[in-house]
């Protein structure tokens, strides 16, 4: 399974297709800061499984702010990050994760990729597909493993 993972797109639509067009995933999930731009993705790709939370930029959004779920034997906890403050650190947030038996933590808001694997927890950012590095991230599971690879458009 491919999930293209995005955050912070800031309504940059033709971004979002583009990562889409490019890595065709069999899902995306979005980490917020105008998650409604997705509805393009909806429109366009239907058949693609989609994602998404709340961010900070959302304003009255009908969205999760987290979202917990399960795919192939892992567990996911997604979150856009300013909740836990992690433009001051990661503390906060690596905690809810822990607390939550979460194998993946997905955020975004500081619009800064990172990806590391800390005592078994996956943490991820995208960074920001909406801003000039035009930054993503893209998740493979395949029984039970997980692959991460962090992109740029162009």
């Amino acid at each position: 399974m491919k999930i293209l993972v995005l955050s912070d797109s800031h309504k940059a639509k033709d971004n979002i297709l583009k990562a889409v067009e490019i890595e065709k995933p069999d899902m995306v999930f979005h980490i917020g800061d105008h998650e409604k731009d997705c509805l393009v993705i909806e429109t366009k790709y239907p058949e693609i499984g989609l994602r998404t939370v709340r961010g900070n930029c959302d304003g009255w959004a009908l969205g999760l702010d987290i979202d917990e779920f399960e795919l192939q034997d892992k567990r996911f906890f997604m979150t856009h990050g300013h909740l836990y403050g992690v433009k001051t650190g990661m503390d906060s947030i690596i905690h809810a994760a822990h607390s939550r038996n979460a194998d993946v933590l997905l955020y975004g808001h500081t619009h800064i990729q990172y990806y590391e694997v800390i005592d078994g927890l996956t943490i991820l950012n995208p960074g920001s597909v909406g801003d000039a590095k035009k930054s993503y991230a893209v998740l493979e599971l395949e029984k039970g493993k997980m692959h991460c690879e962090l992109k740029n458009l162009e």
